[in-house]
């Protein structure tokens, strides 16, 4: 019977899903490393019972299960050849919670700031805190014993484990769980799997030769950080074995194994008291990574919570990266490293700030630092946040070198830090290499990372090279080769050096003892895979050469711009994490309505595709369908992978080979519709909101259609214009964008708009233009959306300067010209000019406001209480704060943001009947929901025209322009 055939039997028998189709395999290929393995298929199990029937699937087809969760695995743990099993749809849920003994049981697929949000309001935590635990799930925590900033104060996730129920490679069901000598004893007896795993284990550690060889191969027990192996010198501590502890727990051996012992269903974890809440961070500022690093020995006398660094690497990155460089506010001068000290108290602020000085006091004694700024608040969650964001800014890297991952997972005793680091520096200079540094310095571990090329076989061979180097320099000073991501393939291969040929046979024949049948993550850990074979990128790969219409030099061409994604899952993040990436992921959570998705697969088609035309695959199609290029991917992903700009060429390669439908012509081509359809705009209303009508155009039934004005608004203005001729304009001129929203349908706004700016004293002057182009964008028609970018630049180039700005009432519109036009025009060097003065409404208002020319004596006293909803494009490419400035002039306003995600309209998107569904799904998720539950007498305001029509579909409430509302507030 043949794979497919055997694969579409299992497929049927399972509640949950097995895909194996090209698109999806390819999709689960990679993880966060530098691996690509194409699996046999992906599986979506609903239940324990799937996993089971997967065993024994893999049993008889001898093939292996790969468990994955969030797939952010660094070392390559998550990716294989036999069936991917992706327990991060459905094994989610919290199970019980068990106050008295400050226990939680959960599914795998738990994440773990979810976890916290749910436990916060009993006054526990659960302590490791990783760099990505904002979509990373328990069970990738538990398989790499994850550690995260918080382990010198809360320990690693092997110190929570209390017990894990899990499957075996024979599909029986166990628990491993904490065992007295005598319970211990009594599980071996039996001819059960479970019964052969405990006699193996009980005959392998009873073995006083075998006991001294882990004591004297293993990394030191002091480093507290280790992931190297299986955990069997932490079962050395019972009595069972020689140690003194009483009890001895299978499960923590399971921690750290990534899914190579056992296929884990739950897992029960103890949980500590909330940490203080009086916290004070100290940024001390370095002139070297060496001074940094001997400031730690000192700086950790101080108790402290945290002690992370950053090198000026990774603080480069931050000055292009449109959400960090918000957090680089306490940066003072050219730091070549950052230590980030944090102390706290449960006492008093007062205590905590006599701890920040006497650190600082102790620094400066020992001539450590050149700048200790204190932060404190919510400025220590920013800072956080840039440190969290450090593994995926080295994914902007541009060009074909990147930071690899081979070494950068090191950690030795904090004692010895120093001294490593040097004799690390200096390997690294032999190799002409300048290494990234960042992370957790306090716990004696640093990611280290060489800037290398994995496309050629120079990179490659650096690549093993620099990590042998590295083991023998970590084996030097008995340290871990792994802190906290795991051995997987990147480490696995060294294991027989780090911990002896006899330690490394030992965990053969456990491995073999509970996996007899090579069922469970075959090539990792033990019999790794090489680790300079499969690799992500084909070496010596002669680069395609793919012309495009928009302009990509700035990532070196379009597919080094998906290449930017690394995998590190910033856009898995559910909407609890704030921020808006990725809406259709949060609707359907599936890994293929990722922004990872689109940026793999068009990575993976852009590289292999035989055909003349790159983009012509219909799998790409269905990849990118849900994306609503709401553009939250250019600022909130750490690497700026523009998934929206990725999309909008991808549209027009794709339909330039297979044709443009009708439907997304009329979308298209909108603005020259209602130009005609103007003419008689009642009559155009009257047949656009017929059902035949919609249903012709492919308009969800349930969608009401926005209706044109009576009269547009360049019609209004050249109507008024000659009332405004005896004004004032002491504040000076500016340039109206009359955008085609404005123009057609929201006169209103317009109106309002020009009537506010106008009683302000400003001359509003509109000029004849050409839309903006965004139907064009949206629906991939960039021939015409290069017509119009050159058009408009050639008219306000010449025209607008930093006094006489460009201001626009639609983000969508106004936006085009600070992002797409620059790809589009053919005058770059005018294009980018332009879109230096280029400014919404908002941000031109707050900057009146700072310069004085508007202020609260305009307006009137009346009292208002507003909530904002910000445009999609606004929070990637603007501010939100913008709005916040502006509708806060009139004093006694009462103004504060929404966290609200995105609307779900984009555009066209949500009046497509395919899509209506899923875009009030994106409305749910966040903005609904708060809007209903905001008083009728709060007024809402949302700058962007699908935001407001979204609203009121969703919630039956009317949201206003932001000038609409500030323009009720004149005197």
């Amino acid at each position: 019977m043949s794979i497919a055939l055997q694969l579409k039997r299992l497929s049927d028998s399972l509640e949950g899903t097995l895909l194996y189709d090209q698109l999806h395999k390819t999709l689960y290929a990679t993880d966060a490393s530098a691996y690509r393995i194409m699996p046999v298929a992906a599986a979506l199990p609903k239940n324990e019972a799937d996993i089971i029937k997967l065993v024994h699937f893999a049993k008889e087809n001898k093939i292996s299960l790969t468990p994955r969760t969030a797939g952010t695995s660094l070392a390559g743990q998550t990716v294989g050849d036999g069936i991917v099993v992706d327990v991060s749809k459905y094994f989610t849920k919290i199970l019980s919670f068990d106050k008295d003994n400050k226990t939680v049981t959960v599914q795998p697929g738990v994440i773990r700031d979810e976890l916290n949000l749910y436990l916060k309001p009993h006054g526990v935590f659960f302590g490791p805190n990783t760099s990505t635990s904002n979509r990373c799930m328990i069970g990738g925590m538990v398989g790499n014993n994850s550690s995260g900033t918080t382990s010198i104060r809360y320990g690693v996730t092997r110190d929570k484990i209390v017990k894990i129920k899990a499957i075996l490679s024979d599909g029986s069901q166990v628990v491993f769980g904490e065992l007295t000598s005598a319970e211990f004893i009594e599980k071996t007896k039996g001819n059960s799997l479970e019964s052969n795993i405990y006699k193996s284990l009980f005959t392998e550690l009873s073995n006083e030769a075998t006991q001294q060889e882990i004591v004297k191969e293993f990394p030191k027990p002091e480093i507290h950080r280790r992931n190297t192996g299986y955990a069997v010198d932490i079962l050395l501590q019972s009595d069972l074995f020689g140690g003194s502890q009483p009890t001895i727990n299978v499960g923590k051996l399971l921690c750290g194994s990534e899914g190579t012992l056992a296929f884990t269903t739950e897992v029960t974890l103890k949980v500590d008291l909330l940490p203080p809440t009086n916290n004070v961070m100290v940024v001390t500022h370095f002139t070297s990574v060496q001074e940094s690093l001997e400031a730690v020995m000192i700086a950790m006398k101080h108790h402290l919570y945290t002690c992370e660094m950053i090198d000026d690497t990774i603080l480069d990155c931050t000055k292009t990266n449109k959400e960090q460089s918000k957090n680089r506010f306490f940066i003072q001068g050219e730091p070549k490293a950052i230590m980030m000290f944090e102390v706290a108290s449960h006492a008093s602020m007062e205590d905590a700030e006599m701890q920040a000085n006497a650190l600082i006091k102790d620094l400066e004694a020992n001539h450590f630092g050149y700048a200790s700024p204190k932060l404190y608040g919510a400025d220590i969650e920013k800072v956080n946040e840039l440190r969290k964001a450090g593994l995926g800014l080295l994914g902007s890297i541009v060009g074909d070198e990147k930071a690899a991952d081979s070494i950068e997972d090191t950690a030795v005793e904090l004692s010895d830090l120093p001294n490593y680091i040097a004799d690390f520096s200096a390997m690294m200079k032999r190799h002409g290499q300048e290494a990234i540094y960042y992370a957790h310095a306090g716990a004696g571990e640093l990611h280290l990372r060489p800037v290398l090329n994995l496309k050629t076989k120079e990179g490659v061979y650096q690549f093993r090279n620099i990590a042998t180097e590295v083991a023998h320099l970590v084996k030097k000073y008995r340290g871990s080769l792994s802190g906290e991501h795991g051995d997987g393939i990147v480490r696995g291969e060294f294991l027989p050096f780090m911990i002896g040929e006899k330690n490394y046979e030992l965990l053969k024949r456990i491995k073999l003892a509970f996996d007899p049948n090579s069922v469970l993550n075959m090539g990792k850990i033990v019999n790794a895979l090489k680790m300079d074979e499969n690799l992500r990128f084909e070496v010596g790969r002669v680069e395609p050469e793919i012309q495009t219409i928009q302009d990509f030099s700035d990532s070196m061409g379009v597919l080094r711009a998906a290449e930017k994604c690394n995998g590190s899952g910033d856009c898995r993040k559910l909407p609890s994490a704030g921020g808006t990436l990725c809406p259709s992921y949060r609707a359907t959570r599936n890994e293929k309505d990722t922004t990872r998705a689109r940026a793999n697969a068009l990575r993976e088609y852009l590289t292999n595709s035989e055909k003349d035309n790159k983009f012509n695959h219909k799998e790409l199609y269905e990849v990118f369908e849900l994306c609503i290029s709401c553009k939250a991917c250019a600022s909130e992903c750490p690497s700026n992978v523009d998934v929206a700009a990725l999309k909008a060429e991808f549209l027009y390669q794709y339909q330039k080979a297979n044709g443009f439908s009708l439907r997304n012509k009329i979308f298209a081509n909108n603005s020259k519709l209602n130009k005609l359809g103007s003419i008689f705009p009642s009559l155009t209303n009257f047949m656009v909101r017929q059902p035949f009508v919609k249903n012709g155009m492919g308009i969800a039934s349930k969608r009401e259609v926005p209706l044109l004005a009576p009269k547009t608004f360049r019609k209004w203005i050249e109507n008024n214009k000659p009332k405004a001729a005896g004004l004032s304009f002491a504040n000076g001129k500016l340039y109206l964008f009359c955008d085609e929203f404005t123009n057609y349908y929201d006169v209103a706004v317009g109106i309002d708009a020009y009537e506010l700016l106008t009683q302000l004293g400003y001359e509003v002057l509109i000029v004849d233009h050409e839309e903006s182009g965004r139907a064009y964008l949206s629906k991939g028609f960039l021939e015409e959306a290069k017509a119009i970018a050159n058009k408009n630049v050639g008219t306000f180039a010449p025209i607008v300067t930093a006094g006489i700005p460009l201001i626009g009432l639609e983000p969508s519109a106004i936006l085009t010209f600070r992002d797409e036009y620059i790809r589009l025009a053919d005058d770059k060097a005018s294009a980018e000019k332009l879109a230096k003065n280029c400014l919404t409404v908002e941000e031109f208002f707050k900057r009146e406001i700072t310069a004085g020319k508007i202020h609260e004596e305009q307006f009137s006293d009346i009292q208002k209480t507003i909530k904002i909803h910000g445009h999609c494009h606004q929070k990637s490419l603007s501010s939100v704060e913008a709005s916040f400035a502006m509708l806060n002039v009139p004093k006694n306003n009462s103004v504060t943001i929404y966290n609200s995600g995105c609307c779900g309209m984009a555009g066209s998107f949500g009046y497509e009947k395919e899509h209506y569904e899923i875009s009030m799904q994106m409305g749910e998720d966040t903005l609904f929901p708060k809007i209903r539950s905001t008083a009728d007498t709060t007024e809402i305001a949302a700058a962007g025209t699908s935001c407001r029509h979204q609203i009121f579909d969703g919630t039956n409430r009317k949201a206003l322009h932001p000038v609409t509302i500030l323009r009720s507030c004149l005197k």
